[in-house]
């Protein structure tokens, strides 16, 4: 039986997942900072659900949570970093001790469930972390440019990541949703205190007030929890795994245009080596 252990899972893609892997009779060790919007699914699978209170930014909780499925379960075959927050604000706009929080969260966070669970699945030779970023990594929509920047970092750390640990037997999957139905632009999004007002139109128009995005994406987060079980189960686990049919529109469109770009000055790119 597989154990899943699952960050950020009170709503949304985590909570959608959770359901998912504990109805198809897997363990699972599901978490959320107030465990109490998680006492359903543990009253609901008492043998294979356990809800522990996690806070990815707290070493001891991190290491607590590791542990704590180990003694329950056996191991961690599956990590999925799916904890985190969005951030509105451009540049400027954006507060020192927020942003820092943000990467504490988004990046930090994800890396030290990583190394709690690295040493059990080297010592198996076997296991697989889901690492959830976001189209927003390729994209960095205006107003977006710290959120963005926090999944990039995930990516390339999922993709050093991957090439390490492929040779002992362990999968590395970062997954780019693209627009789900989830409580993502609701509770769990925050954004600068001021606006100024020279963003108005660029990076103003995605500020919470003005967005009239949230309730209305196509994405379904139970399809898309099906879908991650499915790429993990794989017999070849994708490195990469875009969800969402405008995540794979915007994905094409960025690649075209850098494409197009990148031949527009090649001759400059290629002008900066020596000339022997």
């Amino acid at each position: 039986m597989t154990t899943w252990l699952i960050t950020g899972c009170s709503t949304g893609l985590g909570r959608s997942l959770a359901q998912a892997v504990l109805a198809r009779g897997d363990n699972a060790v599901v978490t959320a900072r107030d465990t109490s919007a998680l006492q359903d699914l543990a009253s609901e699978f008492p043998t294979t659900a356990l809800a522990v209170a996690l806070d990815v930014t707290d070493q001891s909780q991190v290491d607590a949570a590791v542990q704590q499925a180990e003694e329950r379960f056996g191991a961690v075959d599956v990590l999925v970093n799916n904890a985190g927050y969005g951030y509105r604000a451009a540049i400027e706009e954006g507060d020192d001790a927020d942003v820092r929080t943000l990467f504490d969260t988004n990046v930090f966070g994800p890396v030290a469930m990583i190394k709690a669970v690295l040493p059990g699945m080297r010592s198996r030779r076997s296991g697989a972390i889901v690492n959830i970023s976001s189209i927003g990594a390729r994209i960095s929509p205006p107003g977006s440019g710290y959120y963005s920047a926090t999944k990039a970092a995930l990516e390339g750390i999922s993709g050093s990541l991957q090439k390490e640990l492929k040779p002992l037997g362990i999968s590395v999957t970062a997954v780019e949703p693209g627009g789900f139905r989830t409580d993502f632009a609701g509770r769990s999004l925050a954004q600068s205190a001021e606006a100024i007002a020279d963003y108005a139109d660029t990076a103003g128009k995605r500020r919470k007030e003005n967005d009239t995005v949230h309730g209305t994406q196509k994405g379904d987060p139970d399809k898309a929890a099906a879908a991650i079980i499915s790429a993990v189960e794989a017999s070849e686990t994708p490195a990469f795994l875009l969800l969402g049919e405008d995540a794979v529109y915007a994905y094409g469109a960025v690649q075209e245009a850098q494409r197009a770009e990148v031949e527009l000055w090649r001759e400059l790119s290629v002008s900066t080596g020596y000339t022997e």
